[in-house]
């Protein structure tokens, strides 16, 4: 089993990823740079698939792969080096086929930085389009069972 420290499942609730940012990440004005924010969006979506039982090294075990269709990103503030940001991951919509993520970014003082959305669809390694449910239902349940209502 692979722990990850910065993300935590306790009695169905998923503690919020924890993300410091680091020297090389901020840019001549010494704040992070925007690219950035999708890889943090990155480590905390593969935390919370882990927490929810299904770490990406299961998940492509089973012949399944998730590419990105689409990123999001509002930034809010800026944040700089050594800031501790919260990310909060949710499932904003899941159909089976489509998955997006919702990110809400804070700094310690309830700051958000930054509210970002991900879109997902879930394929063979060949390539080829699958429909959770039918595939990998207990992942299917899992992301159900995760599903947030706007």
């Amino acid at each position: 089993m692979i722990l990850y420290i910065s993300s935590v499942y306790l009695e169905g609730i998923i503690a919020p990823y924890q993300h410091t940012v680091q020297y090389y990440e901020t840019d001549q004005m010494q704040i992070s740079h925007h690219s950035n924010y999708i890889r943090w969006m990155e480590e905390a979506r593969v935390a919370f698939l882990a927490c929810i039982g299904f770490p990406y090294e299961k998940i492509e075990a089973s012949g399944l792969i998730s590419p990105v269709v689409s990123v999001k990103c509002d930034y809010k503030a800026p944040t700089t080096f050594a800031d501790v940001i919260s990310i909060t991951v949710t499932v904003k919509q899941f159909s089976g086929v489509r998955l997006v993520l919702g990110y809400r970014m804070t700094l310690p003082d309830q700051t958000v930085v930054c509210l970002a959305e991900s879109s997902h669809c879930f394929t063979t390694k060949a390539g080829n389009i699958v429909n959770l449910k039918k595939t990998n239902p207990d992942f299917y349940q899992a992301l159900v069972a995760n599903l947030k209502a706007d």
